[in-house]
């Protein structure tokens, strides 16, 4: 029998990936300082997090250039999309689910 928590994405447990695909999930694309700064932390730490939400194809990346310097936007995939959806709707089924 599936229970709630096996809805539940692991990709999603840490903080800042959560954060991610919820600012992503409200802005069509951000760039890597806009995600940094409304997340509050370093760029190794967003780098990080950026791969391991790529590596699931959760997150999609577009390169370009803003004159000379360049410019890294991230999307949500709808791969990304669903898996952020199901997630959520796990997540109010669980404190729906404790209402008294």
């Amino acid at each position: 029998m599936k229970t709630f928590t096996d809805r539940l994405h692991k990709a999603f447990e840490s903080r800042v990936r959560l954060g991610i695909m919820s600012a992503l999930a409200v802005n069509d694309t951000l760039d890597f300082n806009a995600l940094k700064e409304y997340l509050d932390i370093t760029d190794g730490n967003l780098a990080s997090h950026i791969k391991a939400l790529e590596k699931e194809e959760f997150i999609g990346v577009e390169k370009t250039f803003i004159g000379k310097k360049p410019n890294t936007r991230y999307f949500t995939t709808k791969i990304g999309r669903e898996a952020f959806n199901q997630h959520l709707e796990a997540l109010e089924s669980i404190v729906k689910s404790r209402k008294l």
